[in-house]
C-alpha cells in the first residue's frame, strides 16, 4: 500500500501552492480533487485546455498524481460525458490509473443510478481508467448495502471506501466487511461519533486504521491510501501537523 495526500488538504492555497506543500511533506504521490465548485482545477476548465491542465500539475519530479477525485456540474447529460471524458484523457496524460466520482443523491433510484454508471464506466475504460464511487453522505453509498449492489450491477466500478460517513451516517453500525472485494481506493481522517465530528484531530476519533489495513489487506488490496483532511474555514486545528502526523501513522502500519 502507499501513502498519497489530497489536494483537499490544503485547499484554502493556490493549486501550485498546495502541491508544493504536499511534496515538502514528504509525500510523492497526490490526489488531486477536480471539482467544479472547487478551489483549484475545473472539469470545465479541463475541456477548454487539457495539456495547460496537466502542466499545472507538475511541481517537480518528486511528487507525481496518482488518482483523481472528481465532481462534474453540467447543465445535460450531454456536456456531463464532455467534461467525464476531458477528465479522462487528462488522467491518461498524468499517467493517473483512477478517478473518483460521487453516487446519485440518497433518496435516487438505483436503476437509474445502474445505467447512469454504466455509460460512466464505459467512458473511462475507453482511456484505460478505472471509475469508483466515494462511499459519501447524502448519496446511495452511504447505506453499504446499496454501495456494494451498484457494484454487483454495473461491471467494472469500484469503491473509494471513506469510512467516515459509516461512523456518523445514518447507516452507522451496519457491517463493511462486503465493501472490501469492491475497494480500489482509500480516503481517510479521523472521526468521532459527536455532533460535528465529521473530522477531528488524528487519533481522538473512531477510526481503527490498524483494523482497517488488516481487511484491505486480506482482500490483497496493494494500493492508495489518502489522507483526506478538509481544509475547511472552521477547522478547529492546523492542517500540516495533523496531514504529517496521519501520513506518519499510515506508513507505520504499512
Amino acid at each position: 500500500m502507499y501513502v498519497a495526500c489530497s489536494t483537499l488538504c490544503f485547499s484554502r492555497h493556490p493549486l501550485e501552492q498546495a502541491l508544493r506543500t504536499i511534496a515538502d511533506l514528504g509525500f510523492s504521490k497526490v490526489d488531486v480533487a477536480l471539482h467544479e465548485h472547487g478551489p483549484h482545477l475545473k472539469p470545465s476548465q479541463i475541456v477548454e485546455d487539457i495539456a495547460a491542465a496537466g502542466q499545472s500539475l507538475r511541481v517537480g519530479p518528486g511528487l507525481t498524481p496518482a488518482a483523481f477525485s472528481v465532481q462534474i456540474d453540467a447543465a445535460d447529460e450531454a456536456e456531463y460525458h464532455k467534461q467525464l471524458k476531458a477528465v479522462c484523457r487528462l488522467a491518461r496524460l498524468s499517467t493517473v490509473a483512477l478517478l473518483t466520482l460521487s453516487a446519485a443523491p440518497a433518496d435516487s433510484s438505483v436503476d437509474a443510478e445502474v445505467q447512469r454508471l454504466g455509460k460512466l464506466v464505459q467512458i473511462c475504460e475507453i482511456e484505460g481508467i478505472l471509475l469508483t464511487l466515494d462511499t459519501r453522505l447524502g448519496t446511495l453509498t452511504e447505506d453499504p448495502e446499496t454501495a456494494v449492489l451498484l457494484c454487483q450491477k454495473v461491471p467494472g466500478l469500484g469503491l473509494t471506501l471513506d469510512p467516515s460517513p459509516y461512523i456518523v451516517g445514518p447507516h452507522q453500525g451496519k457491517p463493511l466487511d462486503a465493501l472490501f472485494p469492491f475497494v480500489r481506493h482509500v480516503h481517510l481522517r479521523d472521526t468521532g461519533r459527536g455532533a460535528n465530528q465529521f473530522q477531528v484531530r488524528v487519533g481522538q476519533g473512531e477510526i481503527e486504521y490498524g483494523r482497517l489495513i488488516s481487511q484491505l489487506g486480506r482482500h490483497r488490496y496493494n494500493r492508495l491510501l489518502t489522507v483526506d483532511i478538509r481544509d475547511v474555514a472552521d477547522v478547529p486545528f492546523p492542517m500540516e501537523p495533523e496531514v504529517r502526523k496521519l501520513k506518519y501513522l499510515l506508513e507505520s502500519l504499512v
